[in-house]
């Protein structure tokens, strides 16, 4: 894994490893299943106590993004942060919905009706982006909307288990690391595609290339976005400048023409007044484009 933490940050290590690793699920770098270094692997690797390292680990378990039990190597897990319904054999499934349609009134050609009524759907004519946070989801709504033009809608993990009916004339839309979980809940037919988050290097180089002591701020709606960026960013900043973090509601313009830099998120991009404003795009510009491509032929 590639991670850089700096000792001469105010953000925590033990926060700006867990950021940084939580970064590193999101764009693809750490794959679901994928084994984590042990503790002392990784305080050797990054030159910290393996002390810290544990409780960033215990960090990340709690939220989600990693799952293990005591004793063993703690893996990446789907970082949804809520309970989706868990695959089983078809058998099991079929069985279980013949089951509650019964405890619910239904006829067995009533249950029939249903079921072909899904299998004979139609082609999407909509997308729907499936993500926790709602900050998360308005930045990518947002994104497919200005790049493809096409109507799209959002729920969280949860109300989409709840609810796999939102799936009708719909392409899904995930994060890479949530694509699994959401397996059993679209047609086969019509995979759930998953995003691709984009890279943060040109943005850690312009702080980079800041002579004089700066002031940093990144603007977003979505909170986690935020504290990714956070723990990202802080090996660049140092001591020497100085970061911002603005959560903003939608529409609610905000004036930083004092500050020196500002990274913006596609929803506040329009909202913020600044001198020097940096755009940052969320979803990779290739996925983007793939996304498009593959619309275009279906």
């Amino acid at each position: 894994m590639q991670i850089a933490l700096s000792k001469n940050s105010d953000v925590p290590l033990r926060q700006q490893l867990a950021e940084q690793i939580v970064f590193l699920i999101t764009t693809g770098q750490l794959r679901a299943g994928e084994a984590l270094p042990s503790v002392r692997a990784l305080a050797r690797q990054t030159n910290v106590h393996h002390n810290t390292v544990s409780e960033a680990y215990q960090q990340l378990v709690l939220r989600g993004w990693v799952t293990g039990r005591r004793g063993t190597q703690l893996v990446v897990g789907t970082g949804s942060g809520a309970p989706l319904v868990k695959p089983r054999t078809l058998d099991e499934l079929i069985n279980e919905s013949i089951d509650r349609a019964k405890e619910m009134g239904y006829t067995l050609q009533a249950l029939r009706q249903k079921v072909l009524e899904r299998l004979m759907a139609q082609p999407p004519d909509h997308f729907l982006v499936v993500e926790q946070e709602p900050g998360l989801r308005e930045i990518i709504r947002q994104e497919v909307v200005d790049s493809l033009g096409l109507q799209v809608e959002s729920c969280s993990p949860a109300d989409f288990a709840s609810d796999p009916s939102l799936a009708i004339g719909a392409q899904v839309l995930a994060a890479n690391h949530l694509v699994d979980d959401l397996k059993m809940l679209v047609p086969q037919s019509r995979p759930t595609i998953g995003l691709v988050y984009s890279q943060a290097a040109e943005h850690v180089d312009l702080i980079r290339k800041l002579k004089n002591p700066s002031i940093v701020a990144v603007v977003s709606v979505s909170e986690s976005l935020l504290r990714t960026a956070k723990g990202l960013l802080a090996p660049a900043m140092g001591r020497k400048h100085t970061l911002s973090e603005i959560l903003v509601m939608k529409d609610a313009p905000v004036n930083l023409d004092t500050l020196d830099l500002v990274f913006c998120d596609t929803v506040t991009l329009s909202m913020i007044r600044s001198r020097r404003k940096v755009h940052y795009r969320l979803i990779a510009t290739a996925c983007l484009e793939h996304l498009a491509s593959s619309y275009s032929r279906s």
